[in-house]
């Protein structure tokens, strides 16, 4: 049996006879040995890589073994760099009425406006999230214990409600944050916020300067048309996905079915408003000169003769191809609609960011036209792809569709699946800010060598 003090031979000393020598023979093939390791392993980790030019039905199996199961055999794995082989979270959503100021980011300032209202319409994520969360198996009732911090508001629908405005959502948001000790610990880069319209995080005026390190889930990547930066960062917050009815997202939906390519009456459509948005007032143009090919029908959204849900993707099923530019800002809820009734989405905002790029390959399922080519030639180009192309690329959206779907977690594959991925990847073993300090016991202390379990709000913000 050997001691812990027993030294360790120095290389090139003294051989034992008992011993074999280590001839260049064996050298060699020591060395073929490693190659061929390697190059049957790389070929083996390959062939269950996703390919760029084939998609397979999606099955995100809430299990510790795979991220994300295809239903061929095939595994189409989340990076294992910062995502870890399995989805390992927890995460601590605030209460209403846990922090004062919150329940008037929920529910307005008289607290009177129904979640169940603010669950409808595009905006409907910011409360979709929430209620998942609240049921989710990787939810914790222990703060101590937290990878992750929700902070739930409706601020989009309680703004669009006059339940609140701007002034008071501002200052809602502020109170808030001061009466969050671990928001402080570090500097909100553990706290998740939901702006899920194209405002962003905009909707909260101090953003820049209160949380401009957390994290924020949103579908739009950009809105310097109309701020001077845009509240997306690339490298901390998620696009998510836009909210979908669910009676074209759901199993069995019956809403709409989608048509078969010879019965579609046109090659492309657009429905939607003007806006006074350049790329969509040429794509209105473009509907007068080709009538018989692209769809720009003058919808109305409110009134009497508004447009029924209906009717509306019953037009938008009408054609192989739906174009979805740039309108108030870069994402557009179209996109996602356009692969529940089965027609090919072509963006047509060049700003725009796509969620979930790590396992998805937009070139598959989708195309990018560039905005300032909006023209006869784009018509052209749109009409010399062939249906066989046409089919392939909707056969591979139906595939992964399911990453747009807000489901619970029993579903094999949702959006809110591969929000959890991406979160993962947020998660830091340490926690500090400029406001955080830490002594030789461990122990974390403010400014003030004050302990963190006894800080006390309201605490001063930046």
């Amino acid at each position: 049996m050997g001691s812990v003090n027993n030294k360790a031979r120095p290389f090139g000393g003294q051989h034992h006879h008992h011993q074999p020598l280590c001839t260049r023979t064996h050298q060699i093939g020591a060395l073929l040995l490693v190659a061929a390791t390697f190059f049957f392993t790389s070929l083996f980790d390959r062939s269950f890589r996703p390919c760029a030019s084939h998609f397979s039905t999606v099955d995100l199996i809430p299990t510790s073994r795979s991220s994300v199961h295809v239903s061929d055999g095939r595994d189409l794995l989340w990076p294992h760099r910062g995502y870890g082989p399995h989805l390992d979270l927890k995460i601590y959503v605030y209460d209403d009425l846990e922090i004062d100021g919150l329940k008037a980011l929920m529910h307005g300032r008289d607290g009177t406006i129904d979640s169940s209202t603010c669950l409808k319409g595009q905006w409907g994520t910011q409360v979709k999230i929430h209620r998942l969360l609240l049921k989710s198996r990787f939810r914790t009732q222990k703060k101590e214990e937290a990878d992750l911090f929700f902070v739930p508001a409706y601020t989009k629908c309680v703004r669009m409600m006059g339940g609140l405005n701007d002034k008071e959502i501002n200052q809602s948001y502020v109170k808030v944050l001061s009466q969050m000790p671990y928001f402080r610990r570090s500097g909100g880069r553990d706290h998740i916020f939901v702006f899920p319209s194209g405002a962003g995080a905009h909707l909260f005026r101090s953003w820049a300067t209160y949380i401009n390190r957390s994290i924020i889930l949103t579908p739009e990547g950009d809105r310097t048309d109309k701020k001077d930066t845009s509240a997306f960062n690339t490298w901390k917050d998620i696009i998510i996905p836009g909210n979908v009815e669910d009676g074209m997202t759901t199993n069995g939906a019956t809403l709409v079915h989608p048509l078969p390519l010879s019965k579609r009456k046109f090659l492309a459509n657009y429905l939607g408003r003007a806006q006074g948005k350049v790329g969509r007032l040429k794509l209105i143009e473009l509907s007068k000169q080709f009538p018989d090919k692209l769809e720009c029908p003058e919808l109305k959204f409110s009134g009497p003769d508004k447009l029924g849900r209906i009717d509306y993707f019953e037009h938008l099923r009408n054609a192989k191809f739906c174009l979805a530019p740039r309108g108030e800002s870069s994402w557009t809820l179209r996109f996602y609609e356009a692969f529940f009734v089965e027609c090919v989405p072509v963006i047509l905002s060049d700003q725009v960011e796509l969620p979930f790029q790590n396992v998805v390959d937009y070139t598959q399922i989708s195309i990018k036209w560039p905005s300032t080519r909006i023209g006869p030639e784009f018509l052209q180009y749109l009409e010399s792809i062939p249906d066989e192309n046409i089919e392939g690329m909707i056969s591979r959206g139906r595939q992964v569709r399911c990453l747009w779907a807000y489901a619970s977690e029993s579903a094999s594959c949702s959006a809110m699946h591969a929000i959890l991925w991406e979160l993962q990847r947020k998660v830091r073993l340490f926690h500090q800010s400029t406001e955080t300090f830490w002594l030789h016991n461990g122990s974390v202390v403010n400014r003030n060598l004050v302990q963190f379990s006894d800080w006390r709000p309201p605490m001063p913000l930046p």
